[in-house]
């Protein structure tokens, strides 16, 4: 079966064009499916009815994808609904890995320095019995539970890990586009993402 791939970003970086090479790139290659994500005007419309219909808009989008794939521009790390999008991918069992993109050329031929990792913002306290994990996110320095994502359900934590918390960075790769060969590696990182 081919993998279908949501791509989390924020919307600056697809104005550099950035996350737009990755997104295409994808589309080029054979043995995928398509990338699901949504243009800016499906966006634009869904955040003028509100918070429950971006949720809505985003837990559609997500369904029946594999893997989540983030691409780390300056501020992901900081973007509501970018957080959203992971946490929600995480819960559905989706593989998830980010991307850096700051250095990919954009539009005006220059780089910046990379992004931040979203996913050391982003945590997991795992329950007394291990069967759910509750969000949590970083701010100002302190770990807090995680608003717009219920504790969820999982598998089972490892016996280590039960009524612990971590930080993603704990389970999710990174990766940099130009320095780690993305056009060729791409499919690659995508495989070891997924859950075995």
């Amino acid at each position: 079966m081919a993998n279908r791939v949501f791509f989390s970003f924020d919307y600056e970086d697809v104005r550099d064009f950035r996350a737009n090479v990755v997104r295409n790139h994808w589309v080029t290659k054979e043995g995928r499916d398509d990338a699901a994500y949504f243009d800016a005007s499906i966006w634009e419309e869904a955040r003028t009815k509100g918070d429950l219909a971006l949720k809505r808009l985003i837990n559609s989008s997500l369904e029946g994808t594999t893997a989540t794939c983030v691409l780390i521009g300056s501020s992901t790390y900081s973007r509501r609904w970018v957080k959203y999008e992971i946490l929600k991918s995480i819960e559905r069992g989706n593989g998830v890995f980010g991307v850096h993109i700051n250095s990919i050329i954009d539009r005006y031929r220059a780089t910046k320095t990379l992004g931040r990792n979203p996913f050391a913002f982003l945590g997991v306290q795992f329950s007394q019995d291990g069967t759910k994990a509750h969000p949590t996110e970083q701010n100002n320095s302190q770990w807090t539970w995680y608003n717009d994502l219920e504790p969820f359900s999982i598998a089972k934590a490892p016996q280590a890990k039960i009524g612990k918390h971590y930080p993603l960075t704990e389970f999710y790769q990174v990766y940099d586009w130009v320095t780690q060969d993305g056009y060729s590696n791409f499919a690659g990182w995508l495989e070891r993402s997924l859950p075995s």
